[in-house]
This record gives C-alpha cells, sequence and structure tokens, in this order.
C-alpha cells in the first residue's frame, strides 16, 4: 500500500469542500494526476487488483479529510479567507514550473498548443461571471429532490476531476452546496449515499475521457490542463487585503504554498 498518498488524499479532500479550489489541481500540485487517471480507469479493467494499492489511501485520505476537516476549512474561509486563498494561490503558480517541464513545453509546444492552453485559462476564468443560485438547506425528501441531488454529484465530480475547476464551486452554481455540506455535517445518510453514487459515476466517466485524451493527445491534453490551472488563479484570487496585519499574513501563507509547491515539484524531478 502507498500509504503516503492518504495525506495527498487529506489535502485533495480538503480542497474540495472549499469552492473554488479544485481537488484536481492539488492533485495536479502533488504530482499524481495522471496516476489518478490511469488508477481509477485501471480499476475497471482486468488489472483491478493493482490499483488498490493506490487508489485505497488516497480514498481513505479524502473520506478522512471530508468528514474531520471540513470545519476547519470552513473556519479558515470564513474568519481568514483573503490568507487562506493566498496559500492556494502560491500552491497553484508554485507548481507551475513543474506543469510545464512535466509537459516538456519548451520542447514540445507549438502555436496550437498554446492556443489551448489559453482556451482552458479563460474557461474556468470565466466562472467569475457566473451568479450563484445557492438558496439554503433543501429538506424536501422527494423522488426529484434525489434525483437533482445525484444529478449534482454527478456534475460537481465530473468538474471535480478537471485540474481548476470547483466541484464545489458548481454545487454553488446548481444551488446544491449548503444542502450537501449540511448533509456531511449532520450525518445524513440517505443524502450522502444519493451523492457518493453520483459522485462514483461522476469520477469514473470523466476520468475515461481524460484518460483517452492523455493517452492519444498527451502534449495537447496538458496544454489544456495548465490552462486551466492558469484559470483557477483568476478564480481564487480574493483581492488584495486591506490592512496591514491582513497584508502581512497573506504574504507569508503565499510564500507557504509557493515552498510548499516547490518542495513537491523537487521531489517529482528526481523521480
Amino acid at each position: 500500500m502507498e500509504w503516503k498518498n492518504i495525506y495527498r488524499g487529506m489535502l485533495m479532500g480538503a480542497s474540495d469542500v472549499v469552492p473554488g479550489v479544485s481537488g484536481g489541481t492539488i492533485a495536479v500540485v502533488l504530482g499524481i494526476y495522471d496516476r489518478l487517471i490511469a488508477a481509477i480507469n485501471g480499476f475497471l479493467s482486468k488489472e483491478w487488483k493493482k490499483q488498490l494499492t493506490f487508489l485505497i489511501p488516497l480514498g481513505i485520505g479524502v473520506l478522512t479529510s471530508i468528514f474531520l476537516l471540513a470545519n476547519a476549512i470552513e473556519f479558515l474561509f470564513e474568519h481568514y479567507p483573503i490568507p487562506t486563498q493566498f496559500a492556494f494561490l502560491g500552491l497553484i503558480i508554485g507548481v507551475l514550473p513543474y506543469l510545464f517541464h512535466k509537459s516538456e513545453a519548451k520542447h514540445k509546444f507549438k502555436i496550437n498548443h498554446y492556443f489551448l492552453l489559453l482556451i482552458g485559462a479563460a474557461l474556468v476564468a470565466s466562472m467569475l461571471f457566473f451568479q450563484t443560485s445557492e438558496s439554503g438547506v433543501i429538506n424536501d425528501r422527494s423522488i426529484t429532490t434525489y434525483s437533482f441531488l445525484f444529478l449534482a454529484g454527478f456534475i460537481a465530480s465530473s468538474a471535480m476531476i478537471l485540474p481548476g475547476i470547483s466541484g464545489s464551486f458548481m454545487l454553488l452554481v446548481i444551488g446544491a452546496y449548503s444542502t450537501i455540506i449540511n448533509a456531511v455535517s449532520e450525518l445524513k445518510f440517505d443524502i450522502i449515499v444519493v451523492v457518493g453514487i453520483g459522485v462514483v459515476i461522476g469520477i469514473v466517466v470523466m476520468s475515461k475521457v481524460i484518460n483517452y485524451f492523455l493517452t492519444h493527445f498527451t502534449t495537447a491534453t496538458f496544454a489544456v490542463i495548465i490552462g486551466l490551472v492558469i484559470g483557477s488563479i483568476f478564480v481564487i484570487f480574493p483581492g488584495w487585503p486591506t490592512s496591514g496585519f491582513e497584508v502581512t499574513v497573506s504574504i507569508i501563507t503565499f510564500a507557504f504554498g509557493l515552498l510548499v509547491a516547490f518542495l513537491l515539484g523537487r521531489i517529482e524531478y528526481k523521480k
């Protein structure tokens, strides 16, 4: 078992709780994105047992984080939103050199690849213009509600696995975020199960699509992924701090994010 994937899963799970931050982006930051996509697809093949050593610790980390760290992440974003978002900005900006290195952009990128990069960045950045339709916790327990929550889980997880596109943000847009976070906090298992099924199916479907493009159009896919990550910078950027204290703390958290991304990148370079 690759037990170090537990902490990686915890980082991914924590990020998935936060609107605007993508679990897919964190997987890229951690250097396991293509391995994750391959493992999900391999789990549905004859070699499914080989993938368990990777997926089980990662899954344990994700679930542990969602249930145990959701409140802490919400607390940080409620009371210290700007410094917290600057930490994520540092992570994301810090991983870009590694991404360009891994994709061999210096040697392989042509004009069409930079065009795809711009499209990916514009796609994610355009989410700034979406208005959320969040309307509080849904307490109705009808077939219509369960169908809606299943679809919400499917859409959110499909977005979640794409770098730069936040599953939680998609839940906010379609009006299901409060209901699902409330269900996790209060252990409403009927909602958790329905949404969970939608999430699993969404991840499987989207991972197959991404795996196909990574396999057949590797450079072009990396160009889009880099663009998605760059676009997420505009979505996460909270604006400039106003007080002196907030400026200082934001600089420190941003530097911390950069440092973590740099250290993770060094590990991947050695591999």
